[in-house]
């Protein structure tokens, strides 16, 4: 069961050497180091970690906070680990998912915070009713009268929990907004972006493009990428869209790029469905020539 280590810093004054011989003493066979704020859920390393990690692999850190400062997102990269066959384990939290003891600390950590999400929901269900006894209307008074300070702060509050929902799952599109836009057209980045993903967290264009544009807005994507895309010759599509796939993961093998294209329902140059590693190989070679790999 090979240990995949991922060590963090957040300054560059910073060494994840300390991390890296902890890790190694465990028994990590390979071992991953960045520097980026633990705040920062975009972080290109452990996207890169988190995609290319494999069924019975067990990702390890020497703390909990090496990998995420909010229990929300330690919950959401276990469970993209586990929808792959993959463990975690911390060297010095009690935590280890390939144990019944891991397990059982990890539901509790899920628990708690789902009763502390119930305790607020009825916490404002106790005050609107007790509002209603004492002839009040429950709500903010500003909003009610139209307040343009009050609709401000309620705008920017749903502005704040947009960003944060994107932070959420921003590994899963911002490296390759990054990387394929303009050149690519949005309608092959958004089957590119939901090729490794499963259904119920894959993107439609315009949500896509939304987050996006709230992306360059606050300054985390360049405003490039909203440039309009350059025309493609017919065929040159396909060697592009190899070359973005290769691109994201440069150790993916042919094989796997023939399941992501069947996955993204894209058809082989001769229009068949069901793609061959040659084919595959040839679409590789042109799209080196074209310069479009690298």
């Amino acid at each position: 069961m090979p240990l995949i280590g991922y060590a963090r810093v957040s300054t560059d004054e910073q060494t994840p050497l300390p991390q890296s011989q902890a890790l190694k003493s465990a028994g990590c066979v390979e071992i991953h180091e960045e520097q980026a704020s633990g705040g920062n859920r975009t972080r290109p390393v452990l996207a890169r970690v988190l995609e290319r990690i494999g069924k019975g692999d067990t990702l390890v850190v020497v703390r909990i906070d090496r990998l995420a400062r909010s229990l929300s997102h330690l919950l959401e990269v276990i469970e993209r680990l586990e929808a792959k066959g993959a463990f975690f384990r911390s060297l010095t939290d009690p935590i280890d998912t390939s144990s019944p003891q891991g397990k059982f600390t990890l539901q509790v950590l899920g628990a708690a915070a789902e009763f502390e999400r119930a305790l607020i929901r009825e916490r404002t269900k106790a005050g609107l009713a007790s509002a209603r006894t004492k002839g009040r209307v429950g709500g903010n008074p500003g909003l009610r009268a139209r307040d343009p300070a009050a609709l401000r702060k309620v705008r920017l509050a749903r502005q704040d929990g947009y960003m944060e929902r994107l932070n959420e799952t921003a590994q899963d599109w911002v490296p390759h907004v990054r990387r394929l836009r303009p050149d690519l057209a949005w309608e092959d980045v958004v089957r590119i972006v939901n090729g490794p993903l499963p259904r119920e967290r894959q993107w439609t264009q315009s949500r896509l493009l939304r987050a996006v544009n709230a992306y360059v807005r606050d300054g985390f994507l360049p405003p490039t990428v909203l440039d309009r895309a350059g025309r493609r010759e017919t065929d040159d599509r396909l060697p592009a869209i190899v070359a973005a796939i290769k691109g994201a993961d440069p150790d993916i093998t042919l094989q796997a790029i023939c399941t992501r294209l069947e996955a993204m329902r894209e058809r082989t140059p001769r229009g068949r469905t069901s793609w061959q590693p040659s084919s595959v190989k040839m679409l590789l070679e042109r799209a080196e020539r074209l310069g479009l790999l690298g």
